[in-house]
Formats: structure tokens, sequence, C-alpha cells
């Protein structure tokens, strides 16, 4: 995660970006139990980037979680290692908005980077107003 933190970095997205350790954290996260209850120090995300290969809860179940909850409109884009076809289709049948492959080459990475702060955070049109949840990288919503 280091790696990508540097890269949105490099990118120039600089909202407040919250990281979690592993899948049990991030559902902890959404429910704002434990550690993440304060609201205001622990927004709820607009954009959520996962990992498939997370300790504890893997990312499709926290995926299959997250599109439970009918009340959360974050947008969750898969970003891993995995190239596999079946992890894939998983992933967009159960409504990850994006899956992309993570490049190993940090420049590689700065691009996507760009590329995700290009189209979700300045050209994509978000949810209305009361669902718009801060976890993502821009100043403008």
């Amino acid at each position: 995660m280091f790696f990508m933190q540097q890269a949105l970095q490099k990118a120039g997205i600089v909202n407040p970006l919250q990281v979690v350790a592993d899948g049990r954290q991030a559902i902890a996260y959404f429910q704002g139990i434990g550690n993440f209850a304060n609201r205001a120090h622990f927004p709820l995300p607009y954009l959520m980037l996962l990992d498939l290969r997370l300790p504890h809860v893997p990312g499709l179940d926290v995926l299959r979680w997250v599109r439970q909850q009918t009340e959360l409109t974050t947008i969750v884009v898969i970003l891993t290692a995995s190239k596999d076809d079946a992890d894939v289709g998983e992933a967009y049948r159960m409504g990850a908005a994006a899956y992309l492959v993570k490049p190993s080459d940090l420049g590689k990475l700065v691009e996507m980077a760009k590329a995700l702060k290009e189209f979700w955070i300045t050209q994509n049109t978000p949810p209305p107003k009361r669902h718009v949840l801060n976890l993502a990288p821009d100043t403008k919503r």
C-alpha cells in the first residue's frame, strides 16, 4: 500500500486517504465501530480502492458486504495483482465499478493513479450530496 499511497500523492490527489490493514478492518470502518467510531475522523468513503488479497476477510467478501448495505453509494474499484478471469468476473458480478491490475513499476502506478483521479474524481458525476462520502481525494466534493 505504501507504493500506492506514493503514487496517489504524486498524481496530485490531495484529499484524505484512509488505509486499513485487512478486510475485517474495512468492514469495521464502514460500520463505524471500534477504532472507527468517530465519523469526523473516519468519514465514509466516496471511492474505495480494494485489494482482493486481504487478510482475515478477502476483498471479494468485503465487496459483497458493501453491496449488501443499500444505504452505501461508495464506488468500489478493485486494485489488485490478480489477473485471474474468475476474480475479474466475480468482482464485476458483485458490483465493482472497475477492475485494475496493479503494475509493478512505480511510474506506471503513478500513471494509473492519475487516470483514477482524472476519471473518478474529476470527470465522474458522484452520487447526490447526501450520499457523497469523504474518503475520496477531491476537494470539490
